[in-house]
């Protein structure tokens, strides 16, 4: 029997943003820029490298620019095909990430309005009145529409799919163009993700949709898994598991982008990504910034010296 999986998907590494924003102290940003430098060794070629949101609310994200200005030259000097993408919450964060020379942003509102306050201090219509002065002020600007607890709220508790698909409709009609769906504390479940990638799919046939996971409850590649076999392409995954949002009390990491290519790779989907290059760019997360990660490869043997299952994918053997 014939599983049905795409032969390769992109990962986004969102450690730079995600999984940085977290930790409480300062991170140099020669420290960042070298994570980052690795990641990109490693083969990894779209990345949410940071976030134009207010020193006072993120700290760690006090050298945006900095940070931008690096991945930029870096992709000048070796003339990589890197997609660099910034968060950005409000028409203020755009107007920085452009005028830092990025042409792509992930523009942020919770499926939840009380997580939409608690989070970015707004209401859903304000935030969809600031996307569509953004998109009308930058038209060659790519914004992706990175939908916060569409699983679930930590005011609220659930969300429904009617809400979801709602947000989503309102996003494209001012000028998104993809969405990212985004479990920000952690609580979805396989069948959850294939009830809501299924509706998203039958309202919104032609959008590409990437999946956003955290591990919280240990479910996030049981998530991821549901989402290949529904043919999403996309996921966002932190290097070492790290990530969090700290106005979501008691998330945890991210799916960690190791575990992922692994599981990917012993399945036969390709990703781009160099394993081994990877973990060392974990290590050195783990030296500098993090010493506890949740990322299960951070932390045991990969037994990348045993070829455990044939390569042609999806075959059975029962």
């Amino acid at each position: 029997m014939k599983v049905p999986l795409p032969d390769r998907v992109t990962l986004t590494e969102i450690c730079p943003r995600d999984g940085f924003q977290n930790i409480k102290t300062w991170i140099p940003s020669e420290t960042k820029l070298q994570v980052i430098d690795r990641l990109i060794d490693a083969g990894l070629r779209s990345f949410e490298i940071t976030s134009f949101v207010s020193p006072k609310a993120i700290p760690q994200m006090a050298d945006a620019a900095d940070v931008s200005a690096h991945v930029l030259k870096r992709i000048a000097r070796d003339n990589l095909e890197l997609d660099a993408v910034a968060l950005a919450p409000n028409l203020r964060g755009a107007t920085a990430a452009h005028a830092a020379g990025l042409s792509h942003i992930s523009y942020v509102i919770s499926a939840s309005a009380a997580h939409n306050k608690a989070n970015i201090n707004r209401t859903h219509e304000e935030s969809l009145a600031d996307l569509d002065t953004i998109v009308k002020t930058y038209p060659g600007l790519h914004v992706t529409l990175s939908m916060s607890t569409v699983f679930g709220c930590p005011f609220v508790g659930a969300i429904t799919v009617e809400q979801v698909l709602w947000l989503i409709e309102e996003g494209v009609k001012r000028g998104a163009r993809d969405v990212a769906l985004c479990d920000t504390i952690g609580v979805a479940n396989p069948l959850q993700t294939a009830v809501l990638i299924d509706a998203v799919r039958a309202t919104f046939p032609t959008l590409e949709i990437a999946l956003h996971m955290h591990d919280t409850h240990g479910m996030a590649l049981a998530n991821m898994l549901v989402g290949l076999q529904r043919g999403v392409t996309r996921f966002e995954t932190a290097a070492g598991g790290l990530g969090g949002c700290p106005f979501a009390p008691g998330a945890a990491g991210n799916a960690a982008t190791e575990d992922t290519v692994n599981m990917l790779h012993r399945m036969g989907v390709a990703t781009g990504v160099d394993l081994a290059r990877h973990l060392r760019a974990v290590e050195l997360i783990g030296e500098k910034i993090q010493p506890n990660l949740m990322g299960h490869l951070a932390n045991a043997r990969s037994y990348s010296e045993f070829d455990f299952w044939p390569k042609n994918k999806g075959e059975s053997h029962g």
